[in-house]
């Protein structure tokens, strides 16, 4: 019955997600947690922080994120947004990836509060996980000006019910080209907004064959270094006409910061010292602009991890395991 009010919300990472959070916080609070909401900028989005039992440092984080990604009526056999069983199994937008996790954890909190809790129980509801992680970076930020300092978070993420300690990092980007149009037939009396995208590319690839080298010898991860991904590229208007805009989507996975480092860095030199001074010599105001979509930052494998024993104890695994995602 949860899941099913849960997956009705259309909470994809473009809407808001306030009645999903309106709906949790009601059933936390019959619960008897205390709750704390915190808007985006836009004032659609919220996070939710609800605790159980005591006060104090040393608390259980339970947290999933409430955002979907779109949903095509179109490419479903039912109703994305109405939960659908079929042989045995739910079907709609969200059903994994992850009111799923949030459906158990809001059917469980009366359970808990019947407990005698040793220490605090917090539940995190968050927004814009798709996009970036936004919500729950917010989030951690709330957490710590409230000296709120808890020891374990269980992210319920759908890993076939594996447990994972420690994941890469995900940074996204989005480079846009502004050049200098003009006729085809007088390539050199423009900028070429295309042209130099290209080329920006290629450092691209060519960093990505670079990490292969910098790969941790020790490097659990498949495949074991940092990967750069150009997901998306479009410009221009015409086959005849100078492009003068393009822009550029890409990502990369660091296995370790210092990776990241080293693509943003070498990126940075290339596009001043290079591409800037011959795209500017045509026209001072062509540029090169890169905005930051998210930056989030790896999970490291520790010796010791009281999450990971917890989550390996409740599910029978007795082992736990690195994803790229």
């Amino acid at each position: 019955e949860i899941l099913g009010r849960l997956v009705a919300f259309p909470t994809v990472s473009s809407d808001s997600n306030l009645e999903l959070i309106a709906y949790a916080a009601d059933l936390l609070s019959d619960a008897g947690a205390t709750l704390n909401l915190s808007r985006d900028e836009s004032g659609s989005k919220a996070n939710l922080f609800a605790t159980l039992g005591p006060a104090g440092d040393g608390g259980i984080v339970l947290s999933g994120h409430t955002d979907v990604v779109p949903a095509n009526p179109e490419e479903w056999a039912s109703d994305p947004f109405v939960l659908t069983e079929r042989e045995g199994r739910l079907h709609g937008r969200g059903t994994c990836d992850m009111k799923g996790f949030i459906a158990a954890v809001l059917a469980m909190a009366p359970r808990f509060a019947e407990l005698e809790l040793a220490r605090p129980l917090h539940v995190a509801l968050t927004y814009d996980e798709e996009i970036g992680c936004f919500g729950a970076r917010a989030l951690v930020d709330e957490i710590a000006r409230a000296g709120i300092r808890p020891k374990v978070a269980i992210i319920g993420e759908p890993t076939l019910m594996g447990v994972i300690e420690g994941h890469k990092g995900c940074y996204e980007y989005t480079t846009e080209f502004s050049g200098l149009e003009g006729h085809g037939s007088q390539p050199d009396k423009g900028v070429n907004a295309i042209e130099y995208a290209t080329r920006y590319v290629s450092r691209l690839l060519d960093l990505g064959e670079r990490l292969k080298e910098r790969a941790p010898a020790a490097s659990r991860f498949d495949p074991p270094w940092t990967t750069v991904q150009v997901g998306r590229m479009a410009g221009g208007s015409a086959r005849n006409v100078i492009a003068r805009n393009c822009t550029v989507e890409w990502e990369m996975r660091p296995v370790t910061p210092g990776d990241a480092d080293f693509v943003k860095q070498d990126l940075g030199a290339y596009v001043e010292g290079v591409l800037l001074p011959s795209m500017r010599a045509v026209s001072p105001e062509a540029g090169i602009v890169t905005h930051v979509v998210g930056e989030v930052e790896g999970l490291q494998v520790v010796s010791e991890s009281e999450a990971r024993d917890i989550v390996c104890e409740l599910t029978g695994c007795n082992h736990a395991d690195v994803v790229p995602f």
